[in-house]
């Protein structure tokens, strides 16, 4: 009888931890946004981290600094077809997607190396693609990070900024 009642308590004990890990939200949680253009089947996956009342741009997220475009692994970009990014060739793939943000411009990657955690290995001679690309200004704050693919052009919004980029 012991043994019976020490694995009950054993798998109520289990299935509660179980309930209770899955009630917890993520503080940054993944998403994935997919999208077709000129006929590319286009996959992003990122952690979508939240405002939260703190200053992004320059100070969560440095200026001239590689960020991995999101929390957590580095964010990926996927494409199943070659496309043309701010008129650049892009081969079919899997990136990972970073970004060096600045007050006025941003530089977008695409680097071979699809994954990595954050960008602390991320390394410049494992670039595919580098694109600048002027920031703009959104109308109001965008609290979860998330990104747009629309007809021709891919957007990356936060607080209030919109870094995007054509794609043909």
């Amino acid at each position: 009888m012991k043994l019976q009642h020490k694995s009950l308590v054993f798998f109520f004990s289990l299935l509660m931890s179980t309930f209770s890990f899955a009630q917890k939200k993520v503080a940054s949680p993944a998403e994935t946004v997919t999208g077709k253009i000129n006929g590319a089947t286009i996959t992003i996956k990122y952690g979508s981290p939240s405002v939260k009342g703190r200053a992004i741009w320059g100070a969560l997220v440095p200026y001239d600094k590689v960020w991995r475009a999101g929390a957590n692994d580095a964010t990926t970009f996927e494409t199943d077809k070659a496309i043309s990014i701010e008129g650049k060739q892009l081969p079919a793939g899997k990136y990972s997607f970073f970004v060096i943000p600045n007050e006025k411009e941003s530089i977008v990657i695409f680097n071979k190396e699809a994954k990595q955690w954050g960008s602390y290995d991320y390394k410049a001679s494992s670039d595919q693609l580098r694109v600048t690309v002027k920031n703009e200004n959104g109308d109001a704050l965008v609290e979860k990070l998330e990104y747009k693919i629309m007809e021709t052009r891919i957007e990356l919004l936060w607080e209030k900024l919109i870094i995007g980029f054509e794609v043909k």
